[in-house]
């Protein structure tokens, strides 16, 4: 069966992963394209089809469209997904979902009473390196899991945005949040992911120092504690200048591993015992040329749609990784360890 989907938002991640994935996918024709710059949506149209809109409530009125991807700038992210799943659509929403744990909720809610599938776009749960990590930990391969350390860092928006350094992840209004709602909610919630379990204290420096021209934050280290005491470091940067950074490595009892930090081996296991084990599992995703060309976010999501199963990456799921974000601004803002709040639907 055939999924008819429209894609709202015509920038940069619509035009490299959901508008490709979609194209690429089988069981999915692309019906519609909205953008509020004419041009893009128009641009979307006559590469890969579908009837072109320029407001996102006349495309959700339309009767063909069966699911959207959300592919706007941040602040956007809630209201049009609440009025997507009221207009009876399946919703793929880019990360992070929202703006605050409020409006996460709505979107939870508006999923439930409509009946319809909430996807976030966390597309590092489905790195092979990544899946194989969690595994590993949660076979007890690594025994107990003592520390870990993860980074996301690359030059910045301005290189691939459509608009340069114009662009909406640079101004507050938009955006809310720059390089940890870009990247360091990415790593939130691999670290969630990989170890099996939840953040539920943040302490954080979150700065502007690269981008003089911009009103959110570059910058920002935090430290993190889970429920079983772990204790580990993030970092999330549009100012690491000269080559993008996307490793985690995890400390435990009986070895370490290395996730994306070795340029052959997505994974290298070191053990206690003097044995290594280096995976070849494929690269990261990158819209450099080379890198992994499937996010696989579509194709789950298409999936979770046709056998109407539960989004591997869930409102909820995207809920808590958004918490772990907002816990570290509040602990940025206020000087303090903040905890990590879930929300009253947790």
């Amino acid at each position: 069966m055939t999924l008819k989907v429209g894609i709202i938002g015509c920038g940069s991640i619509a035009n490299h992963r959901h508008l490709p994935e979609y194209a690429a996918h089988k069981d999915v024709e692309i019906v519609a394209v909205c953008d509020r710059v004419e041009e893009r949506a128009q641009a979307a149209a006559s590469q890969y089809g579908g009837k072109v809109y320029s407001d996102y409530k006349e495309l959700l009125a339309d009767a063909n469209v069966e699911a959207v991807s959300v592919c706007t700038p941040n602040y956007l992210h809630a209201p049009i997904s609440v009025d997507a799943l009221n207009a009876g659509k399946h919703v793929l929403c880019e990360k992070p979902m929202a703006t605050s744990l409020e409006e996460a909720e709505q979107m939870i809610s508006a999923a439930e009473k409509n009946g319809k599938k909430l996807m976030i776009g966390h597309n590092q749960r489905f790195v092979p390196s990544h899946e194989k990590a969690r595994e590993i930990i949660a076979n007890g391969e690594l025994g107990k899991v003592y520390s870990f350390r993860t980074a996301f860092g690359h030059p910045g928006p301005e290189g691939w945005s459509v608009d340069g350094k114009d662009s909406w992840f640079f101004r507050k209004d938009e955006a809310f949040i720059g390089a940890m709602g870009d990247l360091g909610v990415h790593k939130t919630d691999l670290i969630r992911y990989i170890l099996g379990e939840e953040v539920t204290e943040v302490a954080a420096f979150v700065e502007t120092s690269a981008k003089e021209f911009s009103t959110v934050d570059d910058t920002a280290v935090l430290s993190l504690k889970t429920e079983s005491g772990i204790i580990g470091t993030l970092a999330a940067s549009w100012s690491y200048t000269a080559k993008e950074d996307n490793s985690t490595i995890v400390y435990g009892e009986k070895g370490i591993l290395r996730l994306e930090d070795d340029p052959q081996y997505s994974l290298v296991a070191q053990y206690t015992n003097g044995s290594v084990v280096r995976y070849e599992l494929g690269q990261i995703q990158t819209n450099d040329s080379g890198g992994q060309n499937n996010s696989h976010v579509i194709e789950k999501f298409v999936e979770s749609v046709q056998n109407d199963t539960q989004p591997l990456v869930s409102g909820e799921e995207g809920k808590r990784s958004l918490a772990v974000v907002l816990a570290a601004l509040e602990s940025n803002e206020k000087k303090i360890i903040a905890k990590v709040k879930a929300g009253v639907l947790a």
